[in-house]
């Protein structure tokens, strides 16, 4: 039975370690999955399965644990990156900063908050008030950030996991118990909110704007549609016209004149000026006009048009359609002739069917080549971070250097990648579900890693140590900034309750909080708008912070 002592206890063995993280990290997930008062916990729960495991002594060596742990957050924390890149400068833009602004207080007012209780406790060391921190702001990532900058020094003190643990199941419940308090101080009345909403959203211009317009100004007719550009000064996609009862796709020489009816499509700040321009709204019904004409979204799959802006790619020249619009990770954008084109995108043609199908060919249009992942741009971008963290900037009054680290840099590199990588020829696509599958893979090996570790003190530290401080001083770091923050949005930037709530949920990267947020209306979807407006920024915040904290104060 020599076989099975050394599947259960034999650290060195590769049997022994595979068969252990399967346990964990299998136990976690399933057990993740029960609600708590109508909360679970998620993939965290590896994390607890791990301390568990690591008390009654299973383990792996030493040299081991590091690895799977550094390599599960590096891949977590680049497939993190590249999710939040493409939105990451956007989410700065227009009324994404007030909401980030929040994001970023309630970031500042947490640190705050921790640094009181250091000061006021006197008795805790730094490094566990950061991993305190990172629990009760249920943020993973940070916690890895700030365990890699302490192997940078060489901590040997006290896992800060074991910190996290405590302060993170009250974390979880704190933030959402925060959300009901914001409610109740200020005194939300949930129906009346939603109605407010749905009106302004019923009310609210979006983009692009789709006109229906009879030519009535003399001064185009004649005019080529490009001269009627120029006159005009503003940009817009005709994708269809009707000229003595004969419905045609446009061209550069197409000419207008009055009566025509044009099809028109444009960004919303220019829908006003399109019309009074051109002349007056007509009613038409496009299906019933002689010429058979076809809408289709067609998929963009070929890496060669990947960076390519839209004009340059000339279809209405070399196919005689017209692209009237461009949808991305679920938002829309006009058919502008500088818009870059991204593997993923779906294009919106407008044409006879036999050359909508040749645009098709060109565009590829080929599902099963987003099948593929692009490997090169994930460990290319890997291999960059793990440079670029490694590099050591030095600050004045700080006696150690700041490296980024195999958190921050591969963070940074993959929110660059995201953004930036078509000016490098690099495809950045990844389907949602095998960005989601290398995420969680990545993050259970961290959990189950940093359980194992800290496991056989854990429970001493709970029921003899500063376990129960632990708890209690992460519900303050949960809570307080998040009231403040709320009121702070409720009375002085009059913004509405769902919109409040999403930002909680995103400045503490917290799905949960999320579902419940969702939850409180099945008519809008503010709260992820906004939890997706302040993520990426929050998510970076939270992971550097960590480490500069620890690179000040030790």
């Amino acid at each position: 039975m020599e076989w099975i002592n050394t599947l259960l206890w034999d650290s060195s063995s590769i049997a022994h370690i595979v068969l252990l993280y399967a346990f964990v990290i299998a136990g976690g997930v399933m057990l993740g999955k029960f609600k708590i008062c109508g909360v679970s916990f998620g993939v965290t729960f590896v994390l607890f399965v791990g301390l568990l495991m690591g008390h009654f002594g299973f383990g792996c060596t030493p040299s081991v644990l590091k690895f799977v742990k550094e390599f599960g957050l590096i891949l977590f924390v680049y497939c993190i990156g590249l999710q939040v890149g493409p939105s990451f400068f956007s989410s700065m833009k227009s009324g994404g900063v007030k909401l980030n602004s929040l994001a970023v207080g309630l970031v500042a007012l947490n640190i705050l908050v921790a640094f009181a209780v250091y000061y006021i406790d006197g008795g805790i060391d730094f490094p566990m008030i950061v991993g305190m921190l990172c629990g009760a702001v249920t943020n993973t990532p940070g916690l890895g950030a700030a365990n890699e900058a302490l192997a940078q020094m060489n901590y040997t003190g006290d896992p800060i996991a074991l910190a996290y643990a405590c302060a993170y199941p009250l974390g979880v419940v704190g933030i959402i118990v925060s959300i009901v308090l914001i409610r109740y101080l200020g005194k939300v009345n949930l129906k009346k909110e939603e109605a407010e909403i749905m009106a302004k959203t019923a009310e609210a211009k979006t983009a692009p704007k789709f006109l229906y317009l009879e030519v009535k100004n003399e001064a185009l007719v004649g005019k080529s549609l490009p001269e009627v550009t120029d006159l005009l000064g503003r940009h817009f996609v005709c994708s269809r016209i009707r000229h003595d009862g004969h419905v045609s796709i446009p061209t550069k020489e197409t000419k207008v004149f009055l009566g025509d009816v044009m099809y028109i499509v444009c960004s919303d700040e220019d829908r006003e000026s399109v019309a009074a321009f051109i002349g007056v709204e007509a009613k038409i019904d496009w299906e019933k006009q002689d010429t058979p004409l076809v809408s289709k979204r067609i998929l963009v799959t070929k890496d060669e048009i990947n960076g390519k802006t839209l004009g340059s790619l000339n279809l209405r020249a070399l196919y005689g359609v017209n692209v009237t619009r461009v949808h991305r990770s679920g938002l829309q954008f006009f058919a502008d002739p500088d818009l870059r084109l991204m593997v993923g995108d779906r294009v919106v043609v407008v044409g006879q069917q036999s050359d909508v199908d040749k645009v098709g060919e060109f565009l590829g249009n080929e599902l099963k080549n987003l099948d593929s992942p692009h490997l090169t741009t994930i460990f290319l971008g890997i291999a960059l971070g793990i440079v670029f963290g490694s590099i050591p900037i030095a600050f004045p009054g700080m006696p150690t250097p700041l490296k980024l680290g195999l958190a921050g840099g591969p963070l940074i590199v993959a929110i660059l990648v995201g953004s930036f990588g078509y000016k490098l020829g690099l495809v950045t696509y990844t389907t949602q579900s095998a960005n989601m599958m290398l995420r969680e893979v990545g993050i259970s090996l961290f959990l189950a890693s940093v359980g194992i570790e800290a496991g056989g003190g854990f429970i001493n530290s709970l029921v003899n140590g500063d376990g129960l401080l632990f708890v209690l001083y992460g519900l303050f770091i949960t809570m307080i900034p998040i009231l403040i923050i709320g009121l702070i949005a409720k009375y002085l930037l009059k913004l509405d309750y769902f919109t409040i709530a999403g930002i909680v949920a995103g400045s503490n990267t917290n799905p949960s909080a999320l579902a419940y947020s969702n939850s409180l209306s099945n008519n809008i979807n503010v709260p992820a708008v906004s939890y997706s407006t302040v993520y990426p920024l929050a998510m970076f915040l939270r992971i550097l912070t960590a480490q500069v904290l620890l690179l000040i104060m030790l």
